[in-house]
Parts: C-alpha cells; sequence; structure tokens
C-alpha cells in the first residue's frame, strides 16, 4: 500500500441491535430531553409540526418530566445507576456476541431515543471496519412509531457517510416459531413459580392511535396474529389483547389494558397474568405502568392475585431468537 494511502479498516460485519431508549438519569432536565427527542419524532407525534411544538415545548415539557421521573425512580436500578431497559440491553449485546462469537464480527447496541445514538454507533461500526452492517430493531410487531423510525434514523446516518456501509435490515418477527415458544415459555415458567391459578392472561401490547391504524399500520393486527399463535400453543388458560400507554385526548387502539385490568374483578376474573410481547426488555412500562399501577388497580377493585410475567429480556430463549434472526445475514 502507498505510504501516504491513510489506514483503513476493512473485512468485518457489524451487528447493532436498536432498543427504543431511555434517559440518562431520573433527573428532571435528564427525562425533559429525553422526552423531547422521543416526541419530537413524526413518526410517533403526526400532528402539524409547528403546532405540536408549540403544544410540546409550552405545557408537555413543562409538566410531564416530573411525572415520568416519579415513575421511573420506582423501578430504576440504583446499585448501577440505570434504567432496566438499559441493563438487559447491554446484557443482550453481550450475551449475542458470545453465542456469534468471531473476530470478524462486531456486536453492539443503540437506541433510537437518548445514548447511545443510531448515528455514534454507526460511525463507531464503521470505523472499526464493518463493511456490512445487520441492523435488529428490537419492536417484533412492525409499527411505523417503531421500526420504521428506527430505519429512517439508520438511513439519516448513512446519508452523511462518504463510504457507506452495505445494509441489511432484520424485520418484525411477530410470528417467528422461536419467538413464540419463548413466549410460552416464559408463561409456563410464571406459572410454576406462583401458588394460584391464574382466571385470565393479558397479552398487552404497547398502543398506537387508531388513527394511524386508519391510515393502513399494520401494527394492530401483528399483535393479534402473535396472541393468536401463543393461545395455540398454551390453551390452558384464556388469553386476551389489550393494549397500553395511551397518550393525549384521541382515540387508540382498543380495548384499553388500564381499562380492561380495573373492570376484570367485577366480571369475576380474580386472578391475573399479565405478559408484554411487545417489549424485549422489561421497562418503566411493564415495571411500573403495570407491575405497580396496573397491579395497584386490579386489587383496589377487588382483585385477589395479580403478576406480570417477565420480558424476555436476557434469558438464553431470547438470545436463541437474536441468533436466528442474525445469522440469517451473515
Amino acid at each position: 500500500m502507498n505510504k501516504d494511502h491513510p489506514e483503513v479498516n476493512f473485512g468485518k460485519t457489524g451487528v447493532l441491535i436498536i432498543n427504543l431508549g431511555t434517559p440518562d438519569s431520573t433527573n428532571w432536565w435528564d427525562i425533559r430531553k429525553y422526552l423531547k427527542e422521543f416526541l419530537s419524532d413524526r413518526r410517533v407525534i403526526e400532528l402539524n409540526p409547528i403546532i405540536w411544538q408549540v403544544i410540546l415545548n409550552l405545557f408537555i415539557l413543562t409538566f410531564r418530566p416530573s411525572k415520568t421521573a416519579h415513575a421511573y425512580k420506582k423501578i430504576w436500578m440504583k446499585d448501577t445507576n440505570q434504567s432496566p431497559l438499559m441493563y438487559f440491553t447491554v446484557n443482550q449485546t453481550r450475551k449475542l456476541r458470545d453465542v456469534l462469537g468471531s473476530e470478524k464480527l462486531i456486536v453492539d447496541f443503540a437506541m433510537r431515543y437518548g445514548n447511545p445514538s443510531i448515528k455514534l454507533k454507526l460511525k463507531s461500526l464503521k470505523e472499526a471496519g464493518c463493511e456490512n452492517i445487520i441492523i435488529l430493531p428490537l419492536y417484533p410487531q412492525y409499527a411505523a412509531a417503531t421500526t420504521a423510525t428506527v430505519c429512517d434514523e439508520v438511513y439519516r446516518s448513512l446519508m452523511k457517510m462518504r463510504w457507506q456501509p452495505s445494509l441489511q435490515i432484520v424485520p418484525h418477527y411477530e410470528s417467528h416459531p422461536s419467538y413464540i415458544s419463548a413466549l410460552v415459555n416464559s408463561i409456563e415458567k410464571k406459572i410454576l413459580e406462583i401458588n394460584w391459578k391464574p382466571d385470565l392472561i393479558i397479552c398487552s401490547y404497547h398502543g398506537i392511535p387508531k388513527s394511524y391504524f386508519d391510515k393502513g399500520d399494520p401494527y394492530h393486527c401483528y399483535c393479534h396474529k402473535t396472541t393468536r399463535l401463543i393461545k395455540e400453543k398454551f390453551n390452558k388458560i384464556d388469553i386476551q389483547t389489550t393494549f397500553q400507554s395511551r397518550f393525549g385526548p384521541q382515540e387508540w387502539l382498543t380495548p384499553y389494558t388500564d381499562k380492561t385490568i380495573e373492570e376484570l374483578p367485577k366480571k369475576g376474573i380474580k386472578n391475573l397474568l399479565v405478559l408484554c410481547p411487545g417489549f424485549a426488555s422489561d421497562c418503566v412500562e411493564t415495571l411500573e405502568e403495570i407491575n405497580i399501577q396496573g397491579k395497584e388497580s386490579f386489587l383496589e377493585n377487588g382483585g385477589e392475585n395479580f403478576d406480570l410475567i417477565p420480558c424476555l429480556n436476557d434469558n438464553n430463549d431470547h438470545i436463541n431468537l437474536f441468533e436466528k434472526l442474525v445469522r440469517k445475514y451473515l
């Protein structure tokens, strides 16, 4: 090589797993910064951007950070000073790296919102010699507000590269046999751990506004497909689909998880398990919204037993699924 030629790393493949994101801390300003980035995404909020930015900056970002910080403080991992989502994403990355095990393969993670950013990690992989990069969005059920916005950010980052790597994006995996088996195994494991029999299992997915569904977003269908496939492999207890985490006054996908949990005891459902199949890691939506708020609501309205089935997190079934999804592109 010409001695004047700059040193170039090459010949490697990168695997970048991408989750939603998390604040850096429970500090008000960190929460506000995270919410601003998240709620400024036009895939997430499809209102007129000029009007929305006024509402967001004058009202929502003035009052909501305190409420969100309160929720995060309930589930924050004080010993490691990180959110559960960050903890499990780091572990998922490490375990997938160990399983794939190759000097020519670099496995890393990024967050769509917050740190570490997609832009930063793509740049890092490219500089490390990755000529091919495989993107694994940790969203089993495709939605424009999740999978598509990850792809948008990946493409925006590549637009600024003079020498772009080749790119493969792992598609949604709501019906992958290993994913369904992992969820069923998690249900059976929880049932063995508790000393009561559930009357019902709720599969609670993150909601989206109904208007997004009306415009053609397939997310609703993919959620119901996952539940149907779970029920085909596990038919000992009835399973129902609901949608959580709605935001704002407009109608979202129904039935709502919080309203369902509140009403079930009046219908004779006294013993309830909740599974959140759409979340790759336990997070504020599962640990605080479901396992704290949801549990309190259920018991206050006459329920007797309530438990949350952990997300797949960094368990072996989940890592096995990731390996299968990625190896297809190696």
